[in-house]
């Protein structure tokens, strides 16, 4: 689940703070869940879930091995970093 929210949020090209900032959370939290490490509060899990449209439920085994190794391809092709823009986009016309 860690490796399909940070592939999901990359995709997005969504930094890793304005995610965190959209959720209500810390950027370091943000950081420990996309890593994977216990201890991280299921609800939290849920609403980056809901943030990105990442579906939770519905897969069995099979599944979860293949969407596993999908999530592994994709990041492998992905920037490993996102950074907002620093120049303002002008789209007043």
């Amino acid at each position: 689940m860690a490796d399909t929210l940070r592939a999901a949020r990359t995709e997005q090209r969504l930094s890793q703070a304005n995610l965190a900032g959209r959720a209500g959370i810390s950027r370091s939290l943000l950081v420990r869940v996309e890593r994977g490490e216990p201890g991280c509060a299921i609800g939290t899990v849920f609403e980056l879930a809901a943030i990105l449209k990442v579906p939770l439920f519905g897969l069995d085994e099979k599944e979860v091995a293949r969407e596993a190794n999908r999530v592994a391809d994709r990041l492998a092709l992905l920037p490993a970093a996102v950074h907002s823009r620093r120049i303002p986009v002008d789209d007043d016309f």
